[in-house]
């Protein structure tokens, strides 16, 4: 008769001391702060045209060497990054117009613009989104420039 009774009571606090699973985790929303959210590029100029077959998402960390300027380039899709560390200058081959933006800033980047990147003092080090579709480029190399990576 004991060991009817002290067997479940042995069962039951086995099972009290098993940790929690899913179902018992409580719920709760995540705290979201928007870095960016624009329609237009950095130079204020407005994104015409978005993918309309089926787009594919690329996300990148891209590392540019202290005292360094990337190539000239286009981005043929829209995009956008995040300055993780150190800072960039992006200059507009066009029309000369600079904007620099420090670690932890969001930007959004030109369509179809000539433009370059260029480091400070130490490296920098981008999170950068493309959306585009499969099979197409995130950066196009200006004739005669290397590909920005």
């Amino acid at each position: 008769m004991t060991t009817r009774i002290i067997l479940p009571l042995t069962a039951a606090a086995a099972l009290a001391a098993l940790p929690a699973t899913a179902a018992d985790l409580q719920t709760a929303s995540g705290q979201a702060q928007i870095l960016v959210r624009s329609s237009a590029s950095w130079n204020g100029k407005p994104y015409a045209h978005y993918p309309t077959t089926a787009p594919q998402l690329t996300v990148l960390r891209l590392t540019i060497p202290p005292h360094s300027a990337l190539p000239w380039h286009t981005h043929p899709v829209p995009n956008a990054g995040y300055v993780l560390e150190g800072q960039l200058t992006i200059h507009d081959k066009a029309s000369g117009a600079t904007k620099t933006f420090h670690q932890g800033e969001a930007f959004t980047e030109s369509v179809d613009d000539p433009h370059r990147g260029e480091s400070g003092d130490s490296q920098t080090v981008l999170i950068l989104v493309y959306s585009g579709t499969e099979g197409e480029k995130t950066t196009v190399p200006l004739p005669g420039q290397k590909a920005e990576y």
